[in-house]
């Protein structure tokens, strides 16, 4: 009798697994992924496993995760789960990619192992490298993701995945009115030759945009409702008279201006990463809990309306939230470790109205040598699926 109980104690995490799965399962068919992709951070030191990761990520119906590295471990726990992946290439990796038999190593060990099983979509060359103040880094760039795409050519894999890299927005000298956008004159040598390659190869320009900074620099002139998505006054730009209800678009049309400034109308704008900090150190005005939840959630409404910005109404915005969970050991001040949607325990920081599930792994899974009971509660939970796909 004791074991009996033990193994139906053991089997609850099972149970409750396949119930919980079995439960969203005709959801997901019915409804389709949500419009929004988010930023998998791992600078941290308590984050959950990924294969419980990639339970959470399902059960949000999040379709789209952008890592900053080619993590095999995330990659194989998301095999079969149809999420499309960005991965990335880090900056220290540059100078290697900008040599064709490098770059095409890389790819045969981290793309090419894992492309058949997990949807990869697109590699990240760098990023926010133009924020740096290395020159050689930032002559590295392009020759790099050159290198890189032609090596995705050689291997068959160009259609399938992209190449493309993440800018910081502070790579603008002017942002108002959004019409006036223009890039700094001094990274111009480098992000004329940049647009052309986008534009031949036909990828998008990804930018790091925060409002978040912008009013926290300036509390007493940005109007918090502004930056908030929440009702206010916004303001018109003089030279188009398009009206703008919130900073984000404003700052993405000011993009599209720079670029249309550099001779291109013909590449796509996308938002790499936006998120609000939930928590700051005393000087980061804003940063708080009431005013994350408002940013993404407000944010998430404008998604699923598949809004576009004023200059481009007809091009629904894209964007990846950042970030997925808080990241304890991030450098920087307190915001940076605190712009997760989620503890690293699956409880939620605020509630923006996305119902997750992370499964706690039972004590046995942290040992190689598996009890019986693991093994009857395979059998058990077998046998309770197959009896309720009768009903």
């Amino acid at each position: 009798m004791m074991m009996i109980r033990s193994v139906i104690t053991s089997c609850s995490f099972f149970v409750s697994t396949i119930l919980f799965l079995l439960s969203i399962s005709d959801l997901l068919v019915k409804i389709h992924g949500l419009g929004f992709g988010i930023n998998y951070g791992q600078i941290a030191n308590n984050l959950p496993l990924p294969s419980q990761v990639a339970v959470l990520i399902k059960s949000l119906n999040v379709s789209r995760i952008k890592l900053y590295d080619a993590d095999p471990n995330v990659l194989v726990a998301f095999s079969e789960t149809n999420v499309e992946f960005v991965i990335g290439l880090g900056n220290e990796y540059l100078e290697n990619m900008t040599n064709p038999s490098k770059a095409q190593t890389w790819i045969q060990q981290h793309v090419q192992p894992y492309f058949s099983q997990t949807k990869i979509t697109c590699i990240t060359v760098g990023n926010e490298v133009f924020n740096s103040n290395d020159t050689q880094l930032m002559l590295n760039l392009l020759p790099a993701m050159q290198t890189v795409h032609d090596a995705l050519v050689n291997l068959g894999l160009d259609q399938e995945v992209t190449v493309t890299t993440a800018h910081s927005f502070n790579i603008l000298s002017n942002s108002y009115p959004p019409s006036s956008g223009a890039f700094r004159e001094d990274l111009a040598q480098y992000i004329q030759p940049l647009l052309d390659f986008h534009a031949q190869i036909n990828t998008p320009f990804l930018i790091n945009a925060y409002p978040f900074f912008t009013y926290k620099d300036n509390p007493d002139v940005v109007p918090l409702n502004y930056v908030l998505f929440q009702p206010n006054q916004g303001t018109v730009d003089p030279n188009t008279n398009l009206h703008y209800d919130n900073m984000l678009y404003a700052q993405i049309d000011a993009v599209y201006a720079a670029i249309k400034q550099m001779g291109h109308d013909d590449i796509q704008v996308r938002i790499s990463e936006t998120g609000w900090p939930s928590n700051g150190d005393p000087e980061e005005v804003g940063a708080t809990p009431q005013n994350a939840e408002l940013y993404n959630s407000n944010l998430l409404k404008r998604i699923e309306q598949k809004q576009g910005t004023p200059a481009k109404p007809s091009v629904p915005i894209d964007i990846y939230v950042f970030a997925l969970f808080n990241e304890d050991l991030k450098p920087g001040p307190a915001s940076e470790r605190n712009y997760g949607l989620y503890y690293p325990n699956g409880t939620p920081v605020y509630n923006i109205g996305l119902k997750g599930y992370l499964p706690q792994m039972p004590m046995a899974a942290k040992s190689n040598i598996l009890p019986v009971n693991f093994f009857v509660c395979i059998v058990v939970s077998f046998i309770f699926a197959l009896e309720l796909s009768r009903w």
